[in-house]
């Protein structure tokens, strides 16, 4: 790869981890309202409905389907890479929420504290909770990946994208509410129902992601001449 495609390829690689990383963060901060979707109609599990999720689900997905881009093309130390960046973003903005919510609102304020305080107010329990599965999910589904693509030398795309997705965030999901739950901040009937509510709405998202990914793939493989079993090499 010449030098002129080597930089295309590293500017491209810098704007999907900056996708990721705002995606993650933007996730933690919205999380604290909820919403409702019925596609199959009004569904209850174990007296839960099904699809009342949080709108921090909503960019959620989209962390997985670039980190599976940037494992195709650029490989799996580049995903890790961004994995761990955006533990990092996510932490440092958790401290700046944090220290703001100490800064007293002036009279004339148009958000006072307590308005503040109410929409981005973080339960400690609840980021942490958080943090753990998107660690867990993120670099199991980065090393499920890696295993299929190398089991399949770089064939059947839909099967590594999909079945890494799956079982990441069956244990993102698995892991949030029960920590959760384990905490008290949940209560454990609801267990079973916003488990299977927050994994049936990402499964779906997944499904709805392959195309793209197959597009995406195909796109960068075409512009940089890439076999299947090919990836980028940015290192210096």
């Amino acid at each position: 790869m010449n030098s002129k495609d080597k930089k295309l390829a590293f500017r491209i690689y810098l704007y999907l981890g900056a996708l990721f990383i705002t995606s993650l963060v933007v996730s933690n901060l919205i999380f604290q309202k909820f919403f409702y979707w019925y596609p199959f109609g009004d569904l209850t599990f174990v007296d839960a409905p099904l699809f009342e999720l949080s709108v921090g689900i909503l960019p959620y997905p989209l962390t997985f389907l670039i980190t599976d881009l940037i494992s195709e093309i650029y490989g799996k130390k580049k995903a890790n890479q961004v994995v761990t960046a955006g533990i990092f973003a996510s932490v440092f903005s958790m401290g700046i929420i944090l220290v703001a919510e100490q800064v007293p609102a002036i009279e004339n304020s148009p958000i006072d504290d307590e308005v503040f305080q109410s929409v981005f107010a973080l339960s400690p329990i609840a980021v942490l909770a958080s943090m753990i599965a998107y660690l867990c999910a993120q670099y199991v589904d980065i090393a499920i990946y890696h295993f299929w693509k190398k089991l399949t030398r770089g064939r059947y795309l839909w099967l590594r994208n999909n079945f890494s997705t799956f079982t990441s965030q069956f244990i993102d999901t698995f892991l949030v509410v029960g920590l959760l739950c384990i905490f008290g901040v949940l209560p454990w009937e609801l267990f079973y129902g916003l488990v299977l509510s927050g994994f049936a709405f990402k499964v779906l998202i997944a499904f709805i992601d392959t195309p793209f990914l197959y597009i995406f793939v195909y796109i960068f493989r075409k512009r940089f001449n890439l076999s299947p079993e090919q990836e980028i090499d940015l290192e210096l």
